[in-house]
Protein backbone atom coordinates (compact mmCIF):
# COMPACT_ATOMS: atom_id res chain seq x y z
CA UNK A 1 0.00 0.00 0.00
CA UNK A 2 1.32 3.45 -0.90
CA UNK A 3 1.84 6.27 1.64
CA UNK A 4 -1.08 8.16 0.08
CA UNK A 5 -3.39 5.17 0.50
CA UNK A 6 -2.28 4.72 4.13
CA UNK A 7 -2.97 8.37 4.93
CA UNK A 8 -6.34 8.18 3.23
CA UNK A 9 -7.33 5.00 5.12
CA UNK A 10 -6.28 6.59 8.43
CA UNK A 11 -8.32 9.70 7.68
CA UNK A 12 -11.46 7.67 6.84
CA UNK A 13 -11.09 5.58 10.00
CA UNK A 14 -10.91 8.75 12.12
CA UNK A 15 -14.00 10.07 10.36
CA UNK A 16 -16.01 6.90 10.99
CA UNK A 17 -15.04 6.83 14.68
CA UNK A 18 -15.95 10.47 15.26
CA UNK A 19 -19.07 10.54 13.10
CA UNK A 20 -21.54 10.34 16.01
CA UNK A 21 -20.01 13.20 18.01
CA UNK A 22 -18.90 15.51 15.24
CA UNK A 23 -21.08 18.22 13.78
CA UNK A 24 -21.47 18.30 10.00
CA UNK A 25 -19.63 21.61 9.74
CA UNK A 26 -16.73 20.21 11.79
CA UNK A 27 -16.63 17.09 9.61
CA UNK A 28 -16.33 19.23 6.49
CA UNK A 29 -13.50 21.04 8.17
CA UNK A 30 -11.67 17.75 8.71
CA UNK A 31 -12.23 16.65 5.09
CA UNK A 32 -11.05 19.92 3.57
CA UNK A 33 -8.06 19.99 5.90
CA UNK A 34 -6.52 16.94 4.21
CA UNK A 35 -2.72 16.71 3.98
CA UNK A 36 -1.30 18.86 1.18
CA UNK A 37 0.60 15.95 -0.50
CA UNK A 38 -2.74 14.26 -1.47
CA UNK A 39 -3.81 15.77 -4.79
CA UNK A 40 -7.43 15.80 -5.87
CA UNK A 41 -6.22 15.34 -9.49
CA UNK A 42 -4.48 11.99 -8.86
CA UNK A 43 -6.36 8.74 -9.44
CA UNK A 44 -5.09 5.24 -8.76
CA UNK A 45 -6.51 1.93 -9.94
CA UNK A 46 -5.33 -1.66 -9.73
CA UNK A 47 -4.72 -3.61 -12.91
CA UNK A 48 -7.49 -6.07 -11.95
CA UNK A 49 -10.05 -3.27 -11.60
CA UNK A 50 -8.82 -1.69 -14.85
CA UNK A 51 -9.38 -4.96 -16.75
CA UNK A 52 -12.80 -5.34 -15.13
CA UNK A 53 -13.73 -1.80 -16.19
CA UNK A 54 -13.17 -2.35 -19.92
CA UNK A 55 -15.45 -5.43 -19.72
CA UNK A 56 -16.00 -7.84 -22.64
CA UNK A 57 -16.47 -6.43 -26.13
CA UNK A 58 -15.13 -6.19 -29.66
CA UNK A 59 -11.55 -5.84 -28.44
CA UNK A 60 -11.62 -9.23 -26.71
CA UNK A 61 -13.43 -10.80 -29.66
CA UNK A 62 -10.65 -9.72 -32.05
CA UNK A 63 -8.03 -10.89 -29.58
CA UNK A 64 -9.85 -14.23 -29.32
CA UNK A 65 -9.79 -14.61 -33.10
CA UNK A 66 -6.05 -13.90 -33.29
CA UNK A 67 -5.06 -16.19 -30.43
CA UNK A 68 -7.66 -18.77 -31.47
CA UNK A 69 -6.02 -19.21 -34.87
CA UNK A 70 -2.82 -20.09 -32.97
CA UNK A 71 -4.76 -22.84 -31.22
CA UNK A 72 -6.18 -24.00 -34.55
CA UNK A 73 -2.67 -24.19 -36.00
CA UNK A 74 -1.46 -26.19 -33.00
CA UNK A 75 -4.38 -28.61 -33.34
CA UNK A 76 -3.99 -29.18 -37.07
CA UNK A 77 -0.22 -29.61 -37.02
CA UNK A 78 -0.52 -32.32 -34.37
CA UNK A 79 -3.63 -34.05 -35.71
CA UNK A 80 -2.28 -34.32 -39.26
CA UNK A 81 0.36 -36.78 -38.06
CA UNK A 82 -2.33 -39.41 -37.46
CA UNK A 83 -2.86 -39.47 -41.24
CA UNK A 84 0.55 -38.40 -42.57
CA UNK A 85 2.65 -41.05 -40.84
CA UNK A 86 0.46 -43.92 -42.03
CA UNK A 87 0.38 -42.58 -45.59
CA UNK A 88 4.16 -42.11 -45.74
CA UNK A 89 4.70 -45.57 -44.29
CA UNK A 90 3.12 -46.88 -47.49
CA UNK A 91 4.49 -44.33 -49.96
CA UNK A 92 8.07 -44.48 -48.69
CA UNK A 93 7.79 -48.28 -48.31
CA UNK A 94 9.11 -48.46 -44.77
CA UNK A 95 7.91 -52.05 -44.34
CA UNK A 96 8.31 -53.35 -47.87
CA UNK A 97 9.30 -56.99 -48.38
CA UNK A 98 8.82 -57.84 -44.75
CA UNK A 99 8.40 -61.55 -44.14
CA UNK A 100 9.53 -62.03 -40.54
CA UNK A 101 8.10 -58.82 -39.04
CA UNK A 102 11.45 -57.16 -38.23
CA UNK A 103 11.10 -54.58 -40.96
CA UNK A 104 7.55 -53.88 -39.87
CA UNK A 105 8.77 -53.29 -36.33
CA UNK A 106 11.33 -50.83 -37.71
CA UNK A 107 8.60 -49.10 -39.71
CA UNK A 108 6.45 -48.81 -36.60
CA UNK A 109 9.36 -47.23 -34.71
CA UNK A 110 9.83 -44.68 -37.49
CA UNK A 111 6.13 -43.95 -37.52
CA UNK A 112 6.08 -43.40 -33.75
CA UNK A 113 9.32 -41.40 -33.78
CA UNK A 114 7.94 -38.72 -36.12
CA UNK A 115 5.07 -38.02 -33.70
CA UNK A 116 7.26 -38.41 -30.62
CA UNK A 117 9.97 -36.04 -31.84
CA UNK A 118 7.40 -33.40 -32.58
CA UNK A 119 6.51 -33.56 -28.88
CA UNK A 120 10.22 -33.38 -28.02
CA UNK A 121 10.43 -30.20 -30.10
CA UNK A 122 7.40 -28.83 -28.27
CA UNK A 123 9.07 -29.62 -24.95
CA UNK A 124 12.20 -27.71 -25.95
CA UNK A 125 10.07 -24.88 -27.35
CA UNK A 126 8.14 -24.42 -24.12
CA UNK A 127 11.38 -24.31 -22.13
CA UNK A 128 12.64 -21.52 -24.40
CA UNK A 129 9.52 -19.50 -25.17
CA UNK A 130 7.95 -19.63 -21.70
CA UNK A 131 10.70 -17.73 -19.83
CA UNK A 132 11.07 -15.43 -22.86
CA UNK A 133 7.40 -14.51 -22.54
CA UNK A 134 8.01 -13.38 -18.97
CA UNK A 135 11.23 -11.51 -19.83
CA UNK A 136 10.72 -9.82 -23.22
CA UNK A 137 6.92 -9.83 -23.37
CA UNK A 138 4.06 -11.95 -24.68
CA UNK A 139 3.69 -10.32 -28.09
CA UNK A 140 7.22 -10.96 -29.50
CA UNK A 141 7.01 -14.62 -28.46
CA UNK A 142 3.68 -15.02 -30.25
CA UNK A 143 5.20 -13.70 -33.49
CA UNK A 144 8.27 -15.90 -33.17
CA UNK A 145 6.30 -19.08 -32.44
CA UNK A 146 3.79 -18.46 -35.24
CA UNK A 147 6.62 -17.76 -37.71
CA UNK A 148 8.42 -21.01 -36.85
CA UNK A 149 5.26 -23.11 -37.17
CA UNK A 150 4.27 -21.45 -40.44
CA UNK A 151 7.69 -21.80 -42.10
CA UNK A 152 8.39 -25.40 -41.13
CA UNK A 153 4.75 -26.39 -41.65
CA UNK A 154 5.07 -25.46 -45.31
CA UNK A 155 8.56 -27.00 -45.47
CA UNK A 156 7.08 -30.39 -44.54
CA UNK A 157 5.80 -30.69 -48.12
CA UNK A 158 9.41 -30.63 -49.42
CA UNK A 159 10.63 -33.53 -47.27
CA UNK A 160 11.85 -36.56 -49.20
CA UNK A 161 12.86 -38.99 -46.47
CA UNK A 162 12.56 -40.00 -42.86
CA UNK A 163 15.38 -37.84 -41.42
CA UNK A 164 14.36 -34.62 -43.16
CA UNK A 165 10.78 -35.17 -42.02
CA UNK A 166 11.94 -35.87 -38.47
CA UNK A 167 13.88 -32.57 -38.35
CA UNK A 168 11.11 -30.46 -39.87
CA UNK A 169 8.44 -31.85 -37.56
CA UNK A 170 10.77 -31.30 -34.59
CA UNK A 171 10.94 -27.63 -35.55
CA UNK A 172 7.16 -27.43 -35.96
CA UNK A 173 6.92 -28.82 -32.44
CA UNK A 174 9.44 -26.23 -31.27
CA UNK A 175 7.13 -23.48 -32.51
CA UNK A 176 4.08 -25.13 -30.97
CA UNK A 177 5.89 -24.95 -27.65
CA UNK A 178 5.40 -21.18 -27.69
CA UNK A 179 1.64 -21.30 -28.06
CA UNK A 180 0.94 -21.23 -24.33
CA UNK A 181 1.91 -17.53 -24.47
CA UNK A 182 -0.98 -16.38 -26.73
CA UNK A 183 -3.34 -18.17 -24.36
CA UNK A 184 -1.81 -16.21 -21.48
CA UNK A 185 -2.27 -12.94 -23.40
CA UNK A 186 -5.97 -13.64 -23.76
CA UNK A 187 -6.48 -14.65 -20.13
CA UNK A 188 -4.75 -11.44 -18.98
CA UNK A 189 -7.33 -9.31 -20.84
CA UNK A 190 -10.47 -11.01 -19.49
CA UNK A 191 -12.42 -9.62 -16.48
CA UNK A 192 -12.57 -11.94 -13.48
CA UNK A 193 -16.33 -12.56 -13.63
CA UNK A 194 -16.22 -13.61 -17.32
CA UNK A 195 -12.89 -15.42 -17.34
CA UNK A 196 -14.02 -19.05 -17.04
CA UNK A 197 -16.63 -19.17 -19.78
CA UNK A 198 -14.91 -16.76 -22.16
CA UNK A 199 -11.57 -18.54 -22.01
CA UNK A 200 -13.26 -21.76 -23.07
CA UNK A 201 -14.34 -20.14 -26.35
CA UNK A 202 -10.76 -20.45 -27.58
CA UNK A 203 -11.18 -24.23 -27.45
CA UNK A 204 -13.66 -24.01 -30.32
CA UNK A 205 -10.74 -23.00 -32.54
CA UNK A 206 -8.89 -26.12 -31.45
CA UNK A 207 -12.01 -28.17 -32.16
CA UNK A 208 -12.44 -26.56 -35.57
CA UNK A 209 -8.85 -27.49 -36.42
CA UNK A 210 -9.44 -31.09 -35.29
CA UNK A 211 -12.56 -31.34 -37.43
CA UNK A 212 -10.91 -29.81 -40.49
CA UNK A 213 -7.99 -32.28 -40.58
CA UNK A 214 -9.97 -35.40 -41.62
CA UNK A 215 -11.92 -33.35 -44.18
CA UNK A 216 -8.70 -31.93 -45.67
CA UNK A 217 -7.15 -35.41 -45.56
CA UNK A 218 -10.05 -36.85 -47.54
CA UNK A 219 -9.89 -34.28 -50.35
CA UNK A 220 -6.08 -34.10 -50.60
CA UNK A 221 -4.99 -37.66 -49.80
CA UNK A 222 -7.97 -39.76 -50.87
CA UNK A 223 -9.21 -37.67 -53.83
CA UNK A 224 -6.09 -35.81 -55.04
CA UNK A 225 -3.60 -38.49 -53.87
CA UNK A 226 -1.20 -35.82 -52.57
CA UNK A 227 0.08 -35.74 -49.01
CA UNK A 228 2.09 -32.63 -49.94
CA UNK A 229 -1.08 -30.61 -50.52
CA UNK A 230 -2.41 -32.05 -47.27
CA UNK A 231 0.40 -30.55 -45.17
CA UNK A 232 0.38 -27.24 -47.10
CA UNK A 233 -3.33 -26.65 -46.48
CA UNK A 234 -2.93 -27.64 -42.82
CA UNK A 235 -0.16 -25.03 -42.45
CA UNK A 236 -2.37 -22.11 -43.55
CA UNK A 237 -3.84 -21.39 -40.07
CA UNK A 238 -0.34 -20.89 -38.65
CA UNK A 239 0.34 -18.20 -41.26
CA UNK A 240 -3.09 -16.68 -40.54
CA UNK A 241 -2.24 -16.52 -36.82
CA UNK A 242 0.92 -14.59 -37.64
CA UNK A 243 -0.98 -12.02 -39.73
CA UNK A 244 -3.85 -11.56 -37.26
CA UNK A 245 -1.39 -11.28 -34.38
CA UNK A 246 0.23 -8.24 -35.99
CA UNK A 247 -3.08 -6.39 -36.22
CA UNK A 248 -5.09 -7.52 -33.21
CA UNK A 249 -2.71 -8.53 -30.39
CA UNK A 250 -1.16 -5.80 -28.19
CA UNK A 251 1.28 -6.41 -25.37
CA UNK A 252 -0.24 -7.63 -22.12
CA UNK A 253 -0.93 -4.65 -19.80
CA UNK A 254 -0.40 -6.91 -16.79
CA UNK A 255 3.10 -7.71 -18.02
CA UNK A 256 3.78 -4.02 -18.76
CA UNK A 257 2.72 -3.00 -15.23
CA UNK A 258 4.93 -5.73 -13.81
CA UNK A 259 7.88 -4.22 -15.72
CA UNK A 260 7.08 -0.67 -14.54
CA UNK A 261 5.75 0.47 -17.91
CA UNK A 262 2.46 1.67 -16.45
CA UNK A 263 1.85 4.46 -18.98
CA UNK A 264 2.07 1.99 -21.89
CA UNK A 265 -0.34 -0.32 -20.08
CA UNK A 266 -2.81 2.52 -19.52
CA UNK A 267 -2.59 3.53 -23.19
CA UNK A 268 -3.46 -0.03 -24.28
CA UNK A 269 -6.36 -0.19 -21.83
CA UNK A 270 -7.73 3.14 -23.09
CA UNK A 271 -7.54 1.86 -26.67
CA UNK A 272 -9.27 -1.38 -25.64
CA UNK A 273 -12.06 0.58 -23.95
CA UNK A 274 -12.53 2.70 -27.08
CA UNK A 275 -12.73 -0.40 -29.30
CA UNK A 276 -15.36 -1.77 -26.90
CA UNK A 277 -17.44 1.38 -27.46
CA UNK A 278 -16.76 2.91 -24.04
CA UNK A 279 -15.62 6.39 -23.09
CA UNK A 280 -11.96 5.89 -22.16
CA UNK A 281 -11.78 9.33 -20.51
CA UNK A 282 -14.63 8.38 -18.22
CA UNK A 283 -13.09 5.02 -17.28
CA UNK A 284 -9.53 6.34 -17.08
CA UNK A 285 -9.72 10.14 -16.67
CA UNK A 286 -6.67 12.44 -16.90
CA UNK A 287 -4.41 11.89 -13.92
CA UNK A 288 -5.32 8.19 -13.67
CA UNK A 289 -2.40 5.90 -12.84
CA UNK A 290 -2.19 2.13 -12.48
CA UNK A 291 -0.78 0.92 -9.18
CA UNK A 292 2.51 -0.88 -9.73
CA UNK A 293 2.71 -4.53 -8.79
CA UNK A 294 5.51 -6.04 -6.80
CA UNK A 295 8.28 -7.17 -9.17
CA UNK A 296 9.65 -10.66 -8.60
CA UNK A 297 12.21 -12.64 -10.54
CA UNK A 298 10.70 -15.40 -12.68
CA UNK A 299 12.67 -18.46 -13.70
CA UNK A 300 12.33 -22.21 -13.63
CA UNK A 301 13.72 -22.50 -10.08
CA UNK A 302 10.97 -20.22 -8.75
CA UNK A 303 8.44 -22.97 -9.52
CA UNK A 304 10.10 -25.21 -6.93
CA UNK A 305 10.22 -22.67 -4.13
CA UNK A 306 7.86 -23.37 -1.19
CA UNK A 307 5.26 -20.95 -2.54
CA UNK A 308 4.76 -22.88 -5.79
CA UNK A 309 6.22 -26.35 -5.19
CA UNK A 310 3.05 -28.32 -4.43
CA UNK A 311 1.02 -26.71 -7.21
CA UNK A 312 3.87 -27.20 -9.69
CA UNK A 313 4.33 -30.91 -8.96
CA UNK A 314 0.60 -31.59 -9.09
CA UNK A 315 0.30 -29.74 -12.39
CA UNK A 316 3.28 -31.62 -13.82
CA UNK A 317 1.60 -34.96 -13.18
CA UNK A 318 -1.79 -33.66 -14.33
CA UNK A 319 -0.43 -32.26 -17.59
CA UNK A 320 1.55 -35.43 -18.36
CA UNK A 321 -1.66 -37.40 -17.94
CA UNK A 322 -3.61 -34.82 -19.93
CA UNK A 323 -1.32 -35.09 -22.98
CA UNK A 324 -1.11 -38.87 -22.83
CA UNK A 325 -4.89 -39.24 -22.47
CA UNK A 326 -5.96 -36.65 -25.05
CA UNK A 327 -3.47 -37.43 -27.83
CA UNK A 328 -3.55 -41.11 -26.99
CA UNK A 329 -7.33 -41.24 -27.42
CA UNK A 330 -7.04 -39.61 -30.84
CA UNK A 331 -4.30 -42.01 -31.97
CA UNK A 332 -6.22 -45.03 -30.67
CA UNK A 333 -9.37 -43.99 -32.52
CA UNK A 334 -7.43 -43.36 -35.74
CA UNK A 335 -5.72 -46.76 -35.43
CA UNK A 336 -9.07 -48.49 -34.86
CA UNK A 337 -10.68 -46.99 -37.95
CA UNK A 338 -7.58 -47.31 -40.09
CA UNK A 339 -7.48 -50.96 -39.11
CA UNK A 340 -11.16 -51.53 -39.96
CA UNK A 341 -10.75 -50.03 -43.40
CA UNK A 342 -7.65 -52.12 -43.88
CA UNK A 343 -9.63 -55.31 -43.16
CA UNK A 344 -12.39 -54.28 -45.54
CA UNK A 345 -9.78 -53.84 -48.22
CA UNK A 346 -8.59 -57.39 -47.77
CA UNK A 347 -11.95 -59.09 -47.80
CA UNK A 348 -14.01 -56.76 -49.98
CA UNK A 349 -13.00 -53.97 -52.32
CA UNK A 350 -9.62 -54.80 -53.75
CA UNK A 351 -9.06 -51.20 -54.82
CA UNK A 352 -8.79 -49.96 -51.24
CA UNK A 353 -5.23 -49.42 -50.10
CA UNK A 354 -3.98 -50.41 -46.66
CA UNK A 355 -3.44 -46.73 -45.79
CA UNK A 356 -7.12 -45.89 -46.28
CA UNK A 357 -9.18 -44.59 -43.40
CA UNK A 358 -12.79 -44.59 -42.35
CA UNK A 359 -12.94 -40.81 -42.78
CA UNK A 360 -16.58 -40.46 -41.81
CA UNK A 361 -16.06 -42.26 -38.49
CA UNK A 362 -13.00 -40.19 -37.65
CA UNK A 363 -14.81 -36.97 -38.56
CA UNK A 364 -17.83 -37.90 -36.42
CA UNK A 365 -15.59 -38.56 -33.43
CA UNK A 366 -13.82 -35.22 -33.96
CA UNK A 367 -17.13 -33.33 -33.83
CA UNK A 368 -17.47 -34.54 -30.25
CA UNK A 369 -14.98 -31.85 -29.24
CA UNK A 370 -17.53 -29.14 -30.08
CA UNK A 371 -20.01 -30.75 -27.69
CA UNK A 372 -17.25 -31.22 -25.12
CA UNK A 373 -16.37 -27.52 -25.25
CA UNK A 374 -20.04 -26.54 -24.91
CA UNK A 375 -20.41 -28.80 -21.89
CA UNK A 376 -17.24 -27.35 -20.36
CA UNK A 377 -18.67 -23.82 -20.75
CA UNK A 378 -21.82 -24.90 -18.91
CA UNK A 379 -19.94 -26.64 -16.09
CA UNK A 380 -16.85 -24.48 -15.47
CA UNK A 381 -18.58 -21.76 -13.44
CA UNK A 382 -21.49 -23.88 -12.26
CA UNK A 383 -19.76 -26.74 -10.45
CA UNK A 384 -16.21 -25.41 -10.64
CA UNK A 385 -12.91 -26.29 -12.33
CA UNK A 386 -11.69 -29.14 -10.14
CA UNK A 387 -14.85 -31.33 -9.96
CA UNK A 388 -15.28 -31.00 -13.72
CA UNK A 389 -11.68 -32.02 -14.48
CA UNK A 390 -11.72 -34.98 -12.10
CA UNK A 391 -15.13 -36.25 -13.20
CA UNK A 392 -14.27 -35.94 -16.90
CA UNK A 393 -11.01 -37.85 -16.54
CA UNK A 394 -12.65 -40.66 -14.62
CA UNK A 395 -15.53 -40.97 -17.10
CA UNK A 396 -13.15 -40.70 -20.07
CA UNK A 397 -10.97 -43.47 -18.68
CA UNK A 398 -13.94 -45.82 -18.36
CA UNK A 399 -15.16 -45.13 -21.92
CA UNK A 400 -11.71 -45.53 -23.49
CA UNK A 401 -11.16 -48.76 -21.53
CA UNK A 402 -14.44 -50.20 -22.84
CA UNK A 403 -13.61 -49.09 -26.38
CA UNK A 404 -10.21 -50.79 -26.34
CA UNK A 405 -11.18 -53.89 -24.37
CA UNK A 406 -14.14 -54.87 -26.56
CA UNK A 407 -13.01 -53.40 -29.89
CA UNK A 408 -13.10 -56.81 -31.62
CA UNK A 409 -16.68 -57.55 -30.52
CA UNK A 410 -18.26 -54.14 -31.16
CA UNK A 411 -20.09 -53.15 -34.30
CA UNK A 412 -19.21 -49.97 -36.17
CA UNK A 413 -22.09 -47.95 -34.69
CA UNK A 414 -21.13 -48.77 -31.09
CA UNK A 415 -17.44 -48.16 -31.84
CA UNK A 416 -18.21 -44.73 -33.29
CA UNK A 417 -20.44 -43.91 -30.30
CA UNK A 418 -17.77 -44.85 -27.73
CA UNK A 419 -15.15 -42.91 -29.73
CA UNK A 420 -17.47 -39.90 -29.72
CA UNK A 421 -18.02 -40.14 -25.96
CA UNK A 422 -14.32 -40.58 -25.29
CA UNK A 423 -13.41 -37.39 -27.10
CA UNK A 424 -16.18 -35.47 -25.32
CA UNK A 425 -14.71 -36.27 -21.91
CA UNK A 426 -11.11 -35.71 -23.05
CA UNK A 427 -12.07 -32.30 -24.43
CA UNK A 428 -13.92 -31.20 -21.29
CA UNK A 429 -10.97 -32.10 -19.07
CA UNK A 430 -8.27 -30.64 -21.32
CA UNK A 431 -10.18 -27.35 -21.79
CA UNK A 432 -10.47 -26.70 -18.09
CA UNK A 433 -6.92 -27.85 -17.28
CA UNK A 434 -5.67 -25.06 -19.59
CA UNK A 435 -7.82 -22.46 -17.84
CA UNK A 436 -7.10 -23.58 -14.29
CA UNK A 437 -3.34 -23.59 -14.91
CA UNK A 438 -3.32 -20.01 -16.23
CA UNK A 439 -5.43 -18.89 -13.26
CA UNK A 440 -3.19 -20.48 -10.64
CA UNK A 441 0.05 -18.68 -11.55
CA UNK A 442 0.72 -14.99 -10.95
CA UNK A 443 1.65 -12.55 -13.72
CA UNK A 444 5.40 -12.56 -13.19
CA UNK A 445 5.62 -16.35 -13.50
CA UNK A 446 2.54 -17.21 -15.55
CA UNK A 447 4.27 -17.80 -18.90
CA UNK A 448 7.12 -19.69 -17.23
CA UNK A 449 4.77 -21.85 -15.16
CA UNK A 450 2.30 -22.48 -17.97
CA UNK A 451 5.11 -23.35 -20.36
CA UNK A 452 6.79 -25.62 -17.79
CA UNK A 453 3.61 -27.65 -17.35
CA UNK A 454 3.17 -27.74 -21.11
CA UNK A 455 6.75 -28.98 -21.51
CA UNK A 456 6.22 -31.79 -19.03
CA UNK A 457 3.00 -32.69 -20.87
CA UNK A 458 5.10 -33.55 -23.90
CA UNK A 459 6.49 -36.51 -21.97
CA UNK A 460 3.02 -38.04 -22.10
CA UNK A 461 2.75 -37.07 -25.75
CA UNK A 462 6.14 -38.69 -26.41
CA UNK A 463 5.15 -42.00 -24.80
CA UNK A 464 1.74 -42.35 -26.46
CA UNK A 465 2.79 -43.08 -30.08
CA UNK A 466 5.29 -45.75 -29.04
CA UNK A 467 2.64 -47.49 -26.96
CA UNK A 468 -0.10 -47.26 -29.58
CA UNK A 469 1.90 -47.77 -32.79
CA UNK A 470 3.59 -50.94 -31.58
CA UNK A 471 2.30 -54.48 -31.35
CA UNK A 472 0.58 -54.03 -27.96
CA UNK A 473 -2.97 -55.33 -27.81
CA UNK A 474 -5.85 -52.93 -27.50
CA UNK A 475 -6.74 -54.56 -24.17
CA UNK A 476 -3.31 -53.73 -22.74
CA UNK A 477 -3.47 -50.18 -24.14
CA UNK A 478 -6.92 -49.66 -22.64
CA UNK A 479 -5.76 -50.83 -19.20
CA UNK A 480 -2.75 -48.50 -19.23
CA UNK A 481 -4.82 -45.50 -20.28
CA UNK A 482 -7.49 -46.22 -17.66
CA UNK A 483 -4.80 -46.11 -14.96
CA UNK A 484 -3.45 -42.82 -16.34
CA UNK A 485 -6.94 -41.30 -16.34
CA UNK A 486 -7.51 -42.27 -12.70
CA UNK A 487 -4.12 -40.81 -11.73
CA UNK A 488 -4.92 -37.54 -13.50
CA UNK A 489 -8.30 -37.31 -11.72
CA UNK A 490 -6.64 -37.87 -8.34
CA UNK A 491 -4.06 -35.11 -8.94
CA UNK A 492 -6.79 -32.71 -10.06
CA UNK A 493 -8.64 -33.22 -6.77
CA UNK A 494 -5.55 -32.03 -4.85
CA UNK A 495 -5.52 -28.63 -6.59
CA UNK A 496 -7.33 -25.53 -5.26
CA UNK A 497 -10.50 -24.31 -6.91
CA UNK A 498 -10.04 -21.05 -8.89
CA UNK A 499 -13.68 -20.25 -9.64
CA UNK A 500 -14.33 -16.64 -8.60
CA UNK A 501 -10.75 -16.16 -7.39
CA UNK A 502 -8.53 -13.26 -8.52
CA UNK A 503 -6.09 -14.17 -11.28
CA UNK A 504 -2.94 -15.70 -9.78
CA UNK A 505 -4.04 -15.32 -6.16
CA UNK A 506 -3.62 -19.00 -5.24
CA UNK A 507 -0.30 -20.41 -4.08
CA UNK A 508 1.30 -22.81 -1.62
CA UNK A 509 2.47 -21.71 1.77
CA UNK A 510 5.75 -22.86 3.21
CA UNK A 511 3.99 -25.71 5.04
CA UNK A 512 2.64 -27.03 1.73
CA UNK A 513 -0.94 -25.92 2.38
CA UNK A 514 -2.77 -24.04 -0.35
CA UNK A 515 -4.07 -20.51 0.09
CA UNK A 516 -6.25 -18.31 -2.08
CA UNK A 517 -7.61 -14.79 -2.24
CA UNK A 518 -11.14 -14.13 -3.39
CA UNK A 519 -11.98 -11.36 -5.83
CA UNK A 520 -11.53 -8.10 -3.90
CA UNK A 521 -13.77 -5.05 -3.93
CA UNK A 522 -12.78 -1.43 -3.77
CA UNK A 523 -13.70 1.17 -1.12
CA UNK A 524 -16.35 2.67 -3.36
CA UNK A 525 -17.96 -0.74 -3.84
CA UNK A 526 -18.23 -1.16 -0.06
CA UNK A 527 -19.82 2.27 0.22
CA UNK A 528 -22.27 2.07 -2.66
CA UNK A 529 -22.59 -1.70 -3.26
CA UNK A 530 -22.17 -1.16 -7.03
CA UNK A 531 -19.11 -1.96 -9.18
CA UNK A 532 -16.78 0.96 -9.97
CA UNK A 533 -16.94 2.30 -13.50
CA UNK A 534 -13.81 4.40 -13.39
CA UNK A 535 -10.66 5.11 -11.43
CA UNK A 536 -10.96 5.78 -7.71
CA UNK A 537 -9.88 9.23 -6.51
CA UNK A 538 -7.67 9.46 -3.46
Amino acid sequence: MTKQQTDYSTMMMILSQSQKKTKPEDMMEIITDSPPHISNDVYEITIDNAIDNISIGKFQHLLLFATGTCFMADSMEIMLLSFLTLVLKEEWKWDEDSENGSTTASADRKLASITAFMFVGAMVGTMVFGPLGDKIGRRPVLFCAASVISFFGFMTALCSGFWSLLFVRFMVGFGIGGLTVPFDILVEFIPTASRGKYMLLIEYYWTLGSMMVPVIAYFTIEVCHSWQWFVVVCAIPSFLSLVTGVYFVPESPRWLVLKGRNEEALTILREAATVNGQDSNELFPPGCVIISEKVEESNWTELFQPRWRKITLLLFVLWSGFAMCYYGAIMIITRIFEGEQHQVGKSGDENLQSSSFDYSAIFISSTAEAMGTAMAICLVDRIGRIPTIAGSYFAGGIVLFLLCFFVDQLGRAVTVTLSFMSRIFEMIASCIVWISTAELFTTEIRSTGHSATNAVARIGGFISPYLISGNASFQFIGSVFFAVHVGAAFCALQLPETKGVELGSTSSRGDGKLTMRRHSVSFSQLESSVPPTSCEMI
